[in-house]
């Protein structure tokens, strides 16, 4: 597996993260830990897990079944010094009888009940996936949803103390405006705090739609920021936008599909059609190719399979040779 380095912090990741959020509620831990061995042995480093992961899928967890099960392999497996650990905090609910009252999540509540990024949630948050991952440090603590109720200042002085603790070796940000991100970044300069190394969003192949407004997809004005910041990574989760490049019919109606919906993402998904069929692969495969052959902004992509059947049919694009005229084509494509 190849890797590719975490902004410049000469630390080198696997191009291909595995994503765990599921690890442990839908995927069953013999499953689980299957993927999470076949993963280590192809080369794989880069976990990633949540404190918040993942409670609705199953009335009354708070989360952190998925950080569990990360320690009991961790532990098991002796691996934990081979492993690039990422978690994050300040997207567990605060109000779960609220998210629950209707009988099934109400995401809307859930969005207005995160605890948020304060310093002390973010310190109580850390020695609690720890506690949960069996380890005495993580190598990258995100701020799961960026919390504009919160000064930066306290949730950046807050993280700095949460490194210079030897508890996080770096921090990333997810879910979270350009603007936002640069005034964080100022901050930290201008205070001498450690400043992001990864940026987490939502990206893949196809563009989202015009007029869309969404904080968690990256769009031209965030590649063009990452594009001159070469000290960010970013790491894409979705980028099979939960399979729809291989089902046509899963397209139709699929939420997944929703902020993506137009003749732009037509054209597009007929060449990513046409180029899967030359290399051999599938077009969810495909995908994964060609965003880890992006070297301008650096992409890690993150699968988040449920199955191992989904585990195994993402390996193939890590073999995939596109040709220049092939990523030429793709780039191209629009309506």
């Amino acid at each position: 597996m190849r890797t590719v380095q975490l902004g410049r912090t000469g630390e080198q990741v696997s191009q291909l993260a595995l994503g765990c959020m599921i690890m442990g509620t839908v995927t069953p831990e013999d499953e689980a830990v299957t993927m999470l061995d076949r993963y280590a042995e192809a080369g794989g480093t880069f976990l990633d897990t949540a404190d918040c992961y993942a409670w609705w899928e199953r009335r009354g967890s708070h989360g952190g079944e998925s950080e569990e099960l990360i320690g009991r392999w961790l532990a098991r497996s002796g691996r934990r010094d081979q492993m690039f650990l990422a978690t994050k905090g300040s997207a567990v609910v605060r109000d779960l009888d609220a998210v629950w009252a209707g009988g099934r999540p109400d995401w809307d509540v859930a969005y207005r009940t995160f605890v948020g990024a304060g310093a002390k949630t973010l310190r109580e948050a850390i020695d609690g996936s720890l506690r949960r991952l069996g380890t005495d440090h993580v190598d990258l603590y995100y701020v799961h949803v960026d919390d504009r109720a919160t000064p930066l200042e306290e949730t950046l002085e807050a993280l700095a103390g949460i490194v210079q603790a030897g508890k996080a070796r770096y921090i990333g940000w997810s879910n979270v405006r350009t603007w936002r991100l640069e005034r964080i970044r100022q901050l930290c300069a201008q205070h001498g705090w450690p400043a992001p190394v990864a940026l987490q969003q939502q990206h893949s192949y196809l563009r989202r739609r015009a007029g869309l407004r969404h904080a968690s997809i990256v769009d031209d004005e965030q590649l063009d920021y990452l594009e001159t910041h070469d000290d960010l990574t970013l790491v894409a989760y979705s980028p099979i936008l939960k399979g729809i490049y291989d089902d046509p019919g899963k397209r139709r109606g699929h939420g997944a599909m929703d902020p993506y919906q137009g003749p732009d993402s037509e054209a597009r998904l007929a060449v990513v059609a046409e180029v899967a069929a030359e290399v051999g692969v599938t077009p969810n495969a495909l995908v994964l190719a060609w965003l880890m052959y992006q070297s301008s902004p650096a992409i890690v992509p993150l699968i988040g399979p449920r199955t191992l059947q989904q585990y195994e049919a993402a390996l193939p694009a890590l073999d995939v040779k596109l040709t220049d005229e092939q990523l030429s084509r793709l780039d191209a494509a629009d309506a």
